[in-house]
Order: C-alpha cells, then structure tokens, then sequence
C-alpha cells in the first residue's frame, strides 16, 4: 500500500530496506498530519529517516557505543545447516543453556554442531528460549507459518462499531485530548505536538514498540512506560529508545499494582502491547477486552509472529525472524574463509519500520475516535513487516525463492553502507551522561522534530499519569 521502491543508494544488499524503511516512515507522517487537519506539516526525509533506523547505532552514551549482541547470541551452525540464537537478556540465556545442557558459549557450539537445524530450533523453542533454524524463502514459504504470516494486511486497524452499547461511549478521563476540529486544540498552539494531552500506557519491551512510543512522545503524548521487575530492559536499549517518556516497573500480579493498572486504563487514551501473543491476557489486557470494558481506548499489538500459525505465541525478535523467513539466507555471503554463512539486514528494519506502523495505528485510531466517540484496535508483526519488504523486491529473491543461494554481496553477509546521507547529530545531558543521538524521523514543517527530554532513570516513574 504505503511502500514504494527506494533509491538504492542507502544499503547495499538484495532487498530494498530503504524503501521500507520510507514507506513506514510516511505512514506515520501521513497520519500526523490527518490528525492535525494540516496535509503535508509532518514529512520525512532520507537523512531522518536513515539516521532513525540506526538510532542505537549512532547513538553515544557518555562517550561509549551503544551495547549490540552479546557474544552468545548470533549464527552457529547446526549438523545440517544454520541456526539463530538469541541470548541478550540473561532469563533468555539461562533457557538456551538450559535446552541444550550447556554452561559456557563453547558448550553451546559443540551441542547445536551436533544437531540438526529444525531439531535445535524445536529444543531451544520448546524451553522458551529464543532460536529460528535459518531457512531459504522456499522453504519459509512452504511452512505453515511462512503462510500464516504472508496473510492479511501489514496494518490491520479494526474499528468498534458500537455494538457494545447502542450509542457511542465517553471515557472516564477529566479531559478529552483535541475533541475539536484542526485548529480548536493544542497542536493550534503547538503544532509539533498534535498529541499534547493523550496519554500512552507503553507495554512494550526491546525495539519495535519503544520506538512507536518514542514517536508519539516526541509528538507530544505523555507517555508511561511499564515494566516486570526482575527483569530490566537492556540499559542501552533502553536509553535508545525512552527518549521523552516515564518509566515505571509494575508487578501485574501483585494486587495494589493490579489496582493502579485499572485507574490508569480509566484514563488512558492509547494502549500499546509488544509481548508475545496472550502473554498479557491473564492481566486483563487482551485488546478486544480491553476495548470492551473501555469502548475509547485506541490498542495496538504488536509481536514477532503474528496471531496465526503455529508459532503465534512463540517469543521472538527481529534477528530471529530474519533467520526465519529467509532474510538471512538472502544476504548469505562467503566469510573470510571463503565459506558460505548466513547474513542479515543492515538495521533492525523489522524492528523500526513495525514500530512506526504501531505509531501510525495509534494516531489513526485517535482520529478515529475523535469523529465517533469509539476507538479500535491494530494489530502488526515483524514477520509481517517481512513480507512486505520481500514484497518490495519480488525480482530480486526470485532465484533464491527456487532453492538457490542468492548472489554473495557483500563477503561475510555484512551490507556495506553505500550512499548514506550524514546524520544530524545531538546532544542532550541525561542520568546516563551526555547522550549523542539522532531525532525522530519526522519534520514539522520543514524543521526536524526532537525529543522533549532524555530518557529517564530506570523505574523511577510512579504508576500514575503525569
């Protein structure tokens, strides 16, 4: 729908990622622009829109790089083939250890050598840990959850239509934000902040819903991000990606914290969930119910898989589901060896182009709400967002579709990065020190948006709107 081919110049590599990348970019700026009634304030351009795709790349922490992948996690090869592992987040680690009987990275090499690839998928899966065998398109293609994840649309917004109650329902909150045309309300005054006044309660983790949240942070939403205790985010992961927000850590299963969740529902305008399918459901927050209970609210899902298909409640990230769909056998390359191995994307595109479609789906389904008094709900999958930048570059895969190796560019599966635009560099001092970053991939009119703040401390937000 939205993605049109790009230009070929940003990433070397058979797929076209800037094209995507400009394509979900546009999405988030066309609807900005339909909720502040003003077509063509809110654009993109290549250097925001390359430079945000990078964000954890470009980023500097008092001075440091960003962590990346762990040493654990990464390619190793199986008895048969490849395999993709995950291991950044320590729980993660344990269940992979656990799975394959191993205690050190070493261990872990010498027991997957020794299996095949689909066997120690399936091991490392049926433990909760997270690993994909890496497959050819064909292959992906012909799986039941190739097809699965090829189906429906990359965002599928379902609106309420009011057969809950016979006329349209008002939310409990003391204010409705911008309830009047374009123009009547606080983006008149502030028109980069169309979303001054609504408030987002971010249950997301990793990189694809932060970075929806980001945005509409940056677009003015007080954002209230919540997280499990025991276990943190990734603290440069999260700097990344918290720009502008609060944060707080919040034990569902506890009764007071149960509690708070519902008064901040009642108030809420946007949900957004990032964890794998059902994983919130216990808590009351499965979007249909939610939607229920609270016709207003605007819920958009987000997770790897999908909500069909065999892996539909399986964890999963974006390097995961390259190793699956057949990203990773695209990009394969000869290592230093001259040996064939597997390769990946240039950026987590997956991760940032889902994400700014979850920011896209957040904002459509306000204005929604804002003519019916109803909001809706969305949902979008990396393994969707896939197919879509396959779809982008039909022609090119189209050999290794039949089962082939594509062509080795560049050695190692490593794109070279051809034709970048120069990224706009800031600063901001923070709690972690002076951050060097890159902004939103978004201007208003004419002059790139920027973040209100730096990212907070860890958890130190209360379980309360600001």
């Amino acid at each position: 729908m939205m993605f049109q081919p790009g230009s070929g110049r940003w990433w070397d590599g058979p797929l076209d990622v800037e094209g995507l990348a400009l394509g979900a970019v546009n999405a988030a700026a066309a609807s900005a622009n339909h909720y502040a009634g003003a077509p063509g304030r809110f654009s993109t351009t290549p250097e925001l829109t390359a430079a945000a795709f990078d964000s954890s790349g470009l980023l500097r922490i008092a001075g440091r790089k960003a962590q990346g992948f762990v040493p654990l996690s990464g390619f190793r090869r199986t008895l048969d083939g490849w395999i993709r592992i995950h291991a950044n987040y320590p729980h993660h680690e344990r269940r992979l250890l656990q799975a394959l009987g191993a205690s050190t990275g070493r261990d872990v090499d010498q027991a997957i050598l020794g299996i095949p690839s689909l066997a120690a998928e399936a091991v490392i899966q049926a433990h909760g840990g997270i690993a994909a065998a890496v497959r050819t398109r064909a292959e992906w293609l012909g799986s039941a959850m190739g097809r699965a994840a090829g189906a429906g649309h990359w965002l599928e917004l379902t609106a309420d239509d009011g057969t809950t109650s016979g006329a349209p329902l008002t939310s409990k909150r003391a204010h409705q934000p911008v309830a009047g045309p374009a123009g009547s309300g606080p983006e008149a005054n502030h028109p980069a902040k169309p979303l001054a006044g609504v408030r987002v309660l971010d249950l997301t983790r990793v990189i694809a819903g932060p970075v929806a949240t980001r945005l509409l942070a940056a677009l003015g939403a007080d954002v209230l991000r919540l997280d499990p205790p025991g276990m943190p985010e990734i603290l440069d992961q999260y700097v990344d990606t918290c720009f502008g927000k609060r944060s707080a850590e919040a034990d569902l299963a506890n009764g007071t914290s149960r509690e708070r969740l519902e008064r901040l529902l009642d108030e809420a305008d946007v949900v957004v969930t990032g964890y794998r399918r059902g994983a919130l459901d216990r808590f009351g927050l499965k979007p249909r119910a939610l939607l229920a209970s609270r016709p207003w609210l605007a819920v958009v899902a987000l997770n790897s898989w999908g909500n069909d298909g065999p892996w539909r409640g399986l964890r999963g990230f974006d390097s995961i589901v390259q190793a699956a769909c057949g990203i990773a056998h695209v990009y394969g390359g000869p290592d230093r060896d001259g040996n064939w191995r597997p390769g990946a994307l240039p950026v987590q595109a997956l991760d940032h182009a889902t994400g700014y479609g979850v920011a896209a789906a957040a904002i459509t389904l306000l204005a929604t709400r804002r003519e019916t008094g109803l909001g809706g709900t969305a949902r979008l999958s990396l393994a969707r967002t896939a197919e879509e930048l396959f779809a982008l570059t039909a022609d090119a895969v189209s050999a290794n579709a039949a089962g082939g190796h594509a062509d080795a560019r560049p050695a190692a599966g490593q794109p070279a990065r051809a034709g970048l635009p120069e990224p706009d560099y800031r600063t901001m001092p923070s709690s972690f020190g002076e951050l060097r970053y890159v902004g939103p991939p978004l201007q208003v009119d004419g002059r790139p948006l920027d973040y209100a703040g730096p990212p907070p401390p860890y958890g130190t937000a209360l379980m309360a709107w600001a």
